[in-house]
């Protein structure tokens, strides 16, 4: 008994993976909704492929419809349907022969949803990274290697802009210790010049602000050669600060 079943399990297994021989109802149900897809009719598309997938769930084309109906999701702009249709399709086909295509989709569809300004929730972003990075360490040589690249770096801008905005709100509300702290963290994360100037300058000031002279000090010592040498405001708060440090 225990044989049989192992035995119906990998005939099923089989019938998933290798194309039939000759035309299947299967085969004209996908067809038909690869068609309807392509002329923009994804209703009627999405009707086909639940048919097929409840009809015939062990044959070869059941698993491309799991994948046509997230590329459906995604050319309907349901972005966030899209990407848990792909993650599901990633998670059950691993070593789908399209996985490529499908890592890079699941971070296409998290880019889709990141917002237009930087004030509002990037998570999108963070996720859009994570994967445009997973596609790249684990197929560097892909086709949708050099649009991961370029999206990469669109939307670590928004996350940038973004991180600035919030350090700058805590310091203009005089939340310095809050400030200090996003200012720190964007010295950890990012390099572009002028925003770790930004952020080295800001992170002295709250703390100066704090009349936390002893870290105001450290901090100087450690930014000092990095400022520019034309700005008095902070050249004197540096030395004030020094002062007090070494009180």
């Amino acid at each position: 008994m225990k044989f049989l079943s192992i035995t119906i399990m990998a005939l099923i297994l089989a019938c998933s993976t290798e194309k039939p021989k000759g035309k299947t109802e299967a085969e004209v149900l996908f067809k038909e909704a690869k068609a309807m897809m392509e002329d923009g009719r994804y209703l009627l598309a999405t009707e086909k492929l639940n048919q097929l997938k409840n009809q015939y769930p062990y044959s070869f084309y059941a698993t491309p419809s799991e994948l046509m109906l997230a590329d459906i999701l995604y050319k309907q702009e349901n972005y966030v349907e899209a990407a848990a249709s792909y993650l599901l399709f990633k998670e059950f086909h691993p070593k789908h022969e399209k996985i490529a295509y499908v890592i890079y989709k699941i971070a296409e569809s998290y880019y889709e949803q990141i917002p237009e300004t930087y004030d509002r929730d990037l998570q999108p972003a963070f996720e859009a990274i994570k994967y445009y990075n997973d596609l790249l360490l684990r197929f560097p040589s892909s086709n949708y290697s050099k649009q991961a690249e370029s999206k990469i770096k669109e939307a670590q801008e928004m996350i940038r802009l973004k991180e600035k905005y919030i350090a700058d709100f805590y310091f203009k509300t005089e939340v310095y210790d809050a400030a200090r702290w996003r200012y720190l963290n964007i010295l950890e994360n990012f390099k572009e010049k002028e925003l770790v100037g930004h952020a080295m300058k800001r992170v002295i000031l709250s703390s100066y602000n704090l009349k936390e002279y002893d870290k105001c000090g450290l901090y100087g010592k450690k930014f000092e050669a990095s400022l520019s040498k034309s700005d008095s405001e902070i050249s004197s708060i540096i030395k004030t600060c020094i002062k007090e440090l070494n009180k």
